[in-house]
């Protein structure tokens, strides 16, 4: 993804540590936040396959470290989730000076209850989504088990979460008790989308019910089957975002505003391939894909080939070709079905190439044409098959001029 490091201070005028990932043309169509769970970080590997799913649909994810965690600054011993909220709101109000005003918040886990709060206080948030949110925030307390008798007792102490020790003081108890969670979420009156799964053992399914009996509609339920709690099974999390991208279209505006007077030759096609691996981002005049290689060549399997691409792209031709013949001439082809197939051959195996050594690229191509057809209807379709522009183009000399930008 590409993404740019960000910091931005917090009431306090403590740095916070964030990063904005960004479409790969670099042009968002709406921006999005994303809000930990607790103890966690901006980086967690769900958050980023979350984000990864969005910033293809063209939104822009501002995810961040709350104050005391990750590379944020401040001590985690002196926040709560007051301060948590007021996090947040702070992040949108950078986000609205310095780039565009939030219009969705996503929040995970404690993050998922802290955007329901903060809902209220960021006016541009026309969504919101919850990934195995407690239904109370005072359910973190219960969630800390014997730790809890002594903070209470000592008025502090030291707590062991995922294997890291994080001072929590009272204040963070008493803070918890004081939110009332319910009255906020009856009054959102902002479509809400709720992730969580049945097998959640951190925060039990319960929640999810709680939360969606007091959210009014616009409001929706989506099981996650399996997942556990922090989604570390990468599908999960992919699934998550692709979700929240399509169901956030209905209620933001993600749509490419100058689509309709984009001119048929502005082709200009972008991909971005990361630091590692070779997933690789493609967007071809407003449409997401993805291009990656099989497991076996050192990828990830994620999308076809570029040669998959480059093939695909003379089938399509090939029946789009056909189709407009056939409807000029009015003949009756209802449908054109071409499988292709490409491999690289040795050059002494091809009798008719001009190329006599070295190995050399084979297409296979096989056109089945339904319809009532007569023979010399499909000979002549046959031959206007091989007169498909991207044909013509694999078959020609083509000029690819490069450039490095500076």
């Amino acid at each position: 993804m590409q993404f740019k490091k960000i910091s931005f201070k917090n009431a306090a005028g403590q740095n916070l540590s964030a990063r904005l990932d960004f479409p790969v043309d670099g042009r968002p169509l709406a921006y999005a936040i994303f809000a930990h769970c607790f103890t966690c970080t901006k980086n967690i590997k769900a958050i980023a396959n979350i984000s990864r799913a969005l910033t293809r649909e063209g939104i822009a994810v501002f995810r961040f470290d709350f104050t005391g965690l990750g590379e944020s600054e401040g001590d985690f011993a002196d926040t709560n989730f007051s301060s948590n909220v007021e996090d947040l709101v702070t992040a949108a109000q950078f986000l609205d000076a310095e780039f565009e005003a939030p219009r969705i918040l996503i929040g995970h886990s404690l993050g998922g209850a802290a955007v329901l709060q903060a809902a209220s206080k960021i006016s541009s948030a026309a969504a919101i989504a919850t990934i195995g949110a407690p239904g109370d925030p005072s359910h973190v307390a219960h969630a800390l088990g014997p730790f809890k008798e002594r903070i209470e007792a000592q008025g502090a102490a030291e707590v062991v979460l995922a294997g890291r020790s994080f001072k929590i003081k009272k204040q963070f108890l008493d803070d918890l008790e004081l939110t009332h969670m319910q009255q906020t979420i009856r009054q959102l009156n902002k479509p809400l989308l709720i992730f969580h799964s049945p097998l959640d053992e951190t925060v039990g399914i319960e929640n999810a019910a709680q939360i969606y009996q007091n959210a009014k509609h616009p409001k929706s339920f989506i099981s996650l089957d399996k997942a556990d709690h922090l989604l570390t099974n990468a599908e999960d999390s992919q699934y998550v975002g692709s979700v929240i991208a399509a169901w956030a279209r209905k209620y933001v505006d993600i749509s490419r505003k100058d689509e309709s007077q984009r001119h048929l030759t502005d082709n200009r096609i972008v991909t971005r391939t990361g630091k590692t691996g070779y997933l690789t981002e493609v967007l071809v005049n407003g449409h997401s894909l993805v291009a990656d290689e099989p497991m076996a060549a050192g990828g990830s399997d994620m999308g076809p080939t570029p040669y998959d691409y480059l093939v695909a792209g003379l089938g399509a031709c090939t029946s789009m070709t056909l189709r407009m013949y056939a409807d000029r001439k009015n003949w009756p082809l209802d449908a054109i079905t071409v499988r292709l197939k490409h491999q690289k051959i040795h050059a002494d195996d091809c009798e008719t190439c001009e190329t006599a050594n070295g190995m050399l690229d084979q297409i296979d191509r096989e056109i089945e044409l339904s319809g009532q057809l007569d023979d010399q209807q499909r000979r002549r379709l046959m031959e206007i098959a091989d007169r498909c522009p991207v044909h013509r183009t694999l078959r020609s000399e083509v000029l690819i001029n490069s450039r490095l930008k500076d």
